[in-house]
């Protein structure tokens, strides 16, 4: 198609946002563009804004590729189409709505509560911004049939997002999801949403809920011994302007811990997230504000929730004094080595116990796990895969625990996402835990690592805008499919691993197995000397993602600074082999 083609077209689709059909701010917007920016509304009705596998993501705006109220009206829609074929037996479909802090949240938030009454169901609608895993919790606690939460994440504040969850609390999977994307396609035309539901259908939830699942979260605490005596533990924690304001210092102090810290500038729920450049917990620029009130306070630990509160980063003392910032490996690490001691002292191991992990997260969790003959899943990336094993399992076998790379953890299964609140309660406790015993969680790592091996990860995310950008990340990753590397930093590649085509290669014998998990479009390379790489397109941001893990043994403590050094450069090496 060429340039004078996909304007044409892209003019066709923007006329009809010029129609009664749209508020009067919508059709100015699009008029403004259609006569001064070309370039811009090209970007904003080249495509439909995807439905993907989770739901929406995008930056808000006017346009057919852009998060408002009427993509949301539409996605909403083909959602409840979905339902009611999917529900027929059911008197009154029942769905749960939270939102995070972010502008337009709320206006999204209420726009699909409307559509869900519209469509005559009954919807239990957060009365104000609420942690994305409390509305896990709910959709199971009110017995719902689907969810959604309003929010973007962590992604920067020119984003919002669209989740979608089914009715065992967990974000939708195979078959659910391709078959909700068939009817969002489906609605072609804005006179097919029904805006106006009434509100009787509606009802507004609010801290009754949020006191019933603190306590529950209180009921995985394995240690309150531990923590009476080190209730004073200096915790300073920071929503990021988001929606952990509220629950993560109240489950904290339902725990036992009295000496939390607040951010002051930061406890403030702002969209525009004015400290920072962008909410994400896992740059070091996001918990700045926090380390300064560390180093202030000498705190023992700094907790940092991202906007909808699923994911946390974690700050601790090294063995000089200076605040580090842990990777979300090494705190998941931290978080499962404690909960399957603990479950292993209080004599809870009884053979039908598991963690999950996703394929991109540390194999040290595999060894721990190991160790405490506890059985270790391995699933796609994605906490959604995690729920799946969960709800695959339920009645039969028992889930202590789980955690991505990306900094998603959960404990027990009455919520079925990745948890923060959840996190910053299970993480002190493990503070506490180590402190009792005159250590520092940073101590307890590098216990970790001299008893198993020293595992060092790192993630390259490179951006690739627009619709250039989405062609480039799909070249790269046919070119890594068609011309795999031999070698990788002059070690051998020893299996590669396709989910796409869901086969295990062994280059050197051509033999192949098949992978038992759904198609994702991802590439892993193992090599000789125990390193992995792996490779994927984001699912919710225009970015593909170059995850490099690798190992060495440590003899003792006093070698950390020495081979942590070794396997820097040994990621550099490969960095440069692979990527250039």
């Amino acid at each position: 198609m060429t340039q004078n083609e996909l304007l044409a077209q892209v003019k066709e689709k923007a006329n009809l946002w010029l129609s009664e059909s749209f508020d009067k701010q919508t059709r100015k917007e699009v008029k403004e563009l259609m006569d001064n920016n070309e370039t811009e509304l090209i970007e904003r009705f080249y495509r439909d804004l995807e439905f993907g596998t989770g739901g929406l993501r995008g930056i808000m705006g006017a346009g057919t590729n852009r998060m408002n109220k009427y993509t949301v009206g539409m996605a909403t829609q083909g959602l409840s189409n979905y339902l009611k074929k999917n529900f027929t037996s059911i008197p009154q479909i029942k769905v749960a709505i939270a939102h995070d802090s972010r502008n337009n949240s709320r206006l999204f938030a209420e726009t699909a509560a409307k559509i869900f009454s519209a469509n005559g169901f009954k919807v239990y609608l957060f009365d104000d911004l609420r942690p994305t895993p409390e509305l896990s919790f709910a959709i199971r606690y009110f017995g719902c049939q689907s969810g959604i939460v309003i929010t973007a994440s962590h992604n920067p504040k020119e984003y919002n997002g669209y989740k979608v969850y089914w009715e065992d609390g967990g974000q939708i999977i195979l078959p659910h999801d391709k078959n909700i994307i068939n009817e969002v396609q489906k609605i072609k035309n804005i006179s097919e949403v029904k805006f106006n539901g009434p509100a009787e259908n509606i009802e507004s939830v609010g801290k009754e809920i949020d006191e019933i699942y603190t306590d529950k979260i209180k009921t995985l605490s394995l240690s309150p011994d531990v923590i009476k005596r080190n209730s004073d533990l200096k915790i300073v924690y920071t929503p990021i302007h988001g929606t952990g304001v509220k629950l993560a210092p109240l489950v904290l102090k339902k725990f036992g811990f009295n000496n939390v810290i607040h951010v002051p500038e930061q406890d403030v729920a702002d969209g525009n997230f004015p400290t920072v450049h962008s909410p994400n917990p896992e740059e070091s620029a996001a918990l700045s504000l926090a380390i300064k009130k560390a180093e202030d306070t000498n705190a023992d630990i700094v907790m940092g929730t991202d906007p909808d509160a699923d994911r946390v980063g974690i700050v601790v003392k090294d063995h000089s004094g200076k605040y580090i910032i842990l990777n979300g490996n090494q705190a998941a690490v931290l978080l499962i080595y404690y909960l399957l001691s603990k479950w292993s002292e209080n004599g809870k191991i009884q053979g039908k116990e598991y963690i999950v992990k996703t394929i991109v997260t540390t194999e040290l969790l595999t060894d721990i796990a190991d160790k405490y003959k506890v059985k270790h899943y391995h699933v796609l990336t994605g906490f959604k895969y995690i729920a799946d094993i969960i709800q695959k399992n339920e009645g039969k076998k028992t889930f202590i625990g789980g955690g991505e790379e990306s900094y998603g953890y959960l404990a027990g299964d009455f919520v079925r996402d990745k948890d923060a609140i959840m996190s910053c309660a299970l993480l002190a406790e493990t503070a506490a835990w180590a402190k009792d015993q005159n250590k520092s969680l940073f101590d307890v790592l590098l216990d970790i690592y001299v008893e198993f091996a020293f595992y060092k990860e790192r993630l390259i995310s490179v951006v690739k805008k627009g619709k250039e950008g989405s062609e480039e990340i799909q070249k790269m990753m046919e070119n890594f499919r068609n011309n795999p590397p031999e070698s990788i930093n002059h070690s051998k590649v020893t299996q590669i691993l396709d989910y796409l085509s869901q086969t295990a290669l062994d280059p050197k014998s051509g033999k192949t197995e098949k992978i038992s998990l759904p198609k994702s479009n991802v590439l892993q390379f193992i090599t000789e000397d125990g390193s992995k790489i792996s490779i994927r397109p984001s699912g919710t941001e225009p970015k593909i993602k170059f995850y490099f893990s690798v190992k060495d043994t440590l003899k003792n403590k006093s070698e950390y600074e020495k081979t942590d050094k070794l396997l820097d450069k040994k990621i550099d090496a490969i960095i440069k082999d692979l990527i250039g």
